[in-house]
C-alpha cells in the first residue's frame, strides 16, 4: 500500500507541527475504542437514516414559511429545492468522507486527517458551540411549545416563572428544558440501540403529524394560489433558499455514528444522502399544501403552520392540537440526536488526547456515560437560567464551518490517498466539493455582524485551550515527537 502524505508528523518547526495530521490508517485502527471498553456496533441503516431526518426536521418548517413566503411568493417550494441542491454539495463530500474514515469525530476527524490537528482542534471548537448552543435553545423553548400543548389539551399553562428562562416572560429558571435534557440523557444512557429506536418512533409520529397538515391543507387547497408562482422571479427564490438552508443542518448527524452503525461504509453515505432526500419531499410537500390553504400575500414573519392549519379547518381545536404534538415531539428527537453528536465528537477528541481522558471512557454498556452526563448537566444549566437570545442564530457560522472544511477534505484526501477505499466517491469531483465551499463562503458572508463576533471570540477561546492544554497533551505530538518541550503529564 502507498505510504501516506503526513507534511505535518514529523519533527520540524513550531509553526509546522501545528499542522501534523493524523494518519488515516491510526484513526480506522482506534476506532470504536475508548477508556475501558468499547463502542457497540448496532445502529441500522434506517435508524442513521432517521437519525440524520431527527436532528434536521426540527421546528423549522412550522415556522419558516412565515419568513420565506413573502420574499418569493408560491416559488418558495423551489427555494426549498434550491436549499436542498445547496446542501447537497456538502452531503456528498460528507458521503464520502463517512465512508471512508467511518468514526466518531465526524469533521472533526475528517479534518484531522487532512488538514491537521490545529485546523480540526478550531473545527471541533466551533461544532462544541454549535453544538451545545443549538441544542440548549431548542430545549428553552420546548416549555413554551409544551405550554400550548396542554392548553390545547387540558386548558392549563406551566406558570411562566417555572417555564422560561430568565429575562424571558418573567422566567426564573426553565424547568421543562431540563426535563426534555434529562430525558435525551437517560435514553442515551441506556444505550445506542434504545436511544435509535426512541428517535425512530418519534420521527415517525413526527413525520405523521406533518402528513396529517398535508392532508387537512389539501381539502382546503386553492390552486388558484399559484396563479403568480415567481413574482420576484429568480431574486425571491434565491432569498427563499438563504432563509431556509438552516432548516437542512442536522443531516450530518448520522456521520458522528461511524463507530457504532453495524455497516458503516457501505450505510453512512446512504444515511446522509436518504435524510436529505425525505427531508426535502417533506419540506417541499408541506410548502405547496401551505400557499395552497392560504394566499402568499397573506403570509407574515409570524405565520406559522398551526396559521394556516386554523384557516383550513375553521380554527378546529383538535387538528390544532395534533400541530402542536407534533412540534414537541419534534424538538425531543432534536434534542436526543445533537447532544448525541456532541457527546460523539468530544469522544473522539478526547481519545486523540486534546481533551481530557474522561470524555472518552466507556462503561460496561458500552456507552460513555460520564461525558453523556456532564454534557447533558452543561446543557440543561445552560437551558434552563441563560438568555440565549440572537446567540442560538449566531452558531450557524460554526456548522458552515465544519462544512467548507469537509469540501476541501475530500479535495486532500483525494490527493494524498488516492488508492484508499472509498465506498461512496463524490460525482462530478473537484467540480462538486468546490461548489460546496463556494456555497458555504456565500452564506457565511450573509451572516450577521453578531455571528462573527461571537465565532471570532469563542475561536479566540479555543485556541488559548488549545495552547494551554490540547497541543501539550496531543497523543499525536507524543508518538511524532515535537519540536517542543515533551507534553506535560495526562490529566485523566
Amino acid at each position: 500500500m502507498a505510504t501516506e502524505k503526513r507534511p505535518g508528523a514529523q519533527a520540524g518547526s513550531p509553526l509546522r507541527s501545528l499542522f501534523r495530521t493524523k494518519p488515516v490508517d491510526q484513526i480506522l485502527s482506534e476506532g470504536g475504542h475508548g477508556q475501558g471498553g468499547e463502542l457497540k456496533r448496532s445502529m441500522s441503516l434506517l435508524q442513521l437514516t432517521l437519525f440524520s431526518v431527527g436532528a434536521t426536521l426540527g421546528t423549522g418548517i412550522f415556522f419558516v414559511l412565515g419568513q420565506a413566503v413573502p420574499v418569493a411568493g408560491p416559488a418558495v417550494v423551489l427555494g426549498f429545492v434550491l436549499a436542498a441542491v445547496t446542501a447537497l454539495f456538502s452531503a456528498l463530500s460528507y458521503a464520502e468522507l463517512a465512508g471512508t474514515i467511518p468514526v466518531s469525530g465526524s469533521s472533526y476527524s475528517y479534518t484531522y486527517a487532512t488538514m491537521g490537528e490545529l485546523v480540526a482542534w478550531v473545527c471541533g471548537w466551533c461544532l462544541l458551540l454549535e453544538y451545545a448552543v443549538s441544542v440548549s435553545a431548542v430545549a428553552s423553548s420546548w416549555g413554551g411549545y409544551l405550554n400550548e400543548f396542554f392548553h390545547s389539551a387540558f386548558g392549563f399553562s406551566i406558570p411562566p416563572a417555572i417555564s422560561h428562562s430568565p429575562g424571558d416572560s418573567g422566567g426564573m429558571v426553565n424547568l421543562p428544558a431540563v426535563v426534555i435534557v434529562m430525558l435525551a440523557m437517560l435514553l442515551l444512557l441506556r444505550g445506542t440501540s434504545e436511544s435509535a429506536t426512541a428517535n425512530t418512533i418519534m420521527v415517525m409520529l413526527k413525520i405523521a403529524v406533518l402528513a396529517f397538515f398535508c392532508f387537512v391543507a389539501f381539502t382546503a387547497f386553492h390552486t388558484g394560489n399559484f396563479s403568480d408562482f415567481a413574482p420576484m422571479g429568480w431574486a425571491g427564490i434565491s432569498a427563499a433558499g438563504s432563509k431556509v438552508f438552516f432548516s437542512y443542518i442536522g443531516f450530518d448527524a448520522a456521520s458522528t455514528a461511524g463507530e457504532e452503525a453495524k455497516n458503516p461504509r457501505r450505510d453512512l453515505p446512504l444515511a446522509i444522502l436518504l435524510s436529505l432526500v425525505i427531508v426535502t419531499v417533506v419540506y417541499v410537500l408541506v410548502g405547496i399544501a401551505a400557499v395552497g390553504v392560504m394566499a402568499w400575500g397573506d403570509f407574515t414573519s409570524t405565520t406559522s403552520l398551526a396559521d394556516v392549519l386554523n384557516l383550513a379547518t375553521g380554527d378546529s381545536r383538535w387538528a390544532a392540537l395534533i400541530l402542536s404534538f407534533g412540534v414537541v415531539i419534534s424538538m425531543g428527537t432534536v434534542v436526543l440526536t445533537v447532544l448525541y453528536g456532541q457527546t460523539r465528537i468530544l469522544f473522539a477528541m478526547s481519545r486523540d488526547g486534546l481533551i481530557p481522558k474522561i470524555f472518552q471512557r466507556v462503561s460496561r454498556t458500552q456507552v460513555p456515560v460520564a461525558n453523556t452526563i456532564m454534557v447533558s448537566a452543561f446543557v440543561a444549566i445552560l437551558a434552563a437560567v441563560v438568555p440565549l437570545g440572537q446567540l442560538a442564530e449566531a452558531t450557524s457560522i460554526g456548522t458552515l464551518f465544519a462544512f467548507a472544511l469537509v469540501n476541501l477534505g475530500v479535495i486532500v484526501l483525494r490527493r494524498t490517498r488516492p488508492e484508499m477505499p472509498r465506498s461512496f466517491r463524490t460525482p462530478l469531483f473537484p467540480v462538486t466539493p468546490l461548489l460546496g465551499v463556494a456555497f458555504c463562503l456565500y452564506l457565511v458572508y450573509g451572516l450577521d455582524t453578531i455571528t462573527w463576533v461571537v465565532f471570532l471570540i469563542w475561536t479566540a477561546a479555543g485556541l488559548a485551550a488549545y495552547f494551554a492544554y490540547g497541543r501539550r497533551h496531543s497523543n499525536l505530538a507524543r508518538r511524532t515527537g515535537p519540536p517542543s518541550a515533551p507534553p506535560a503529564k495526562e490529566l485523566g
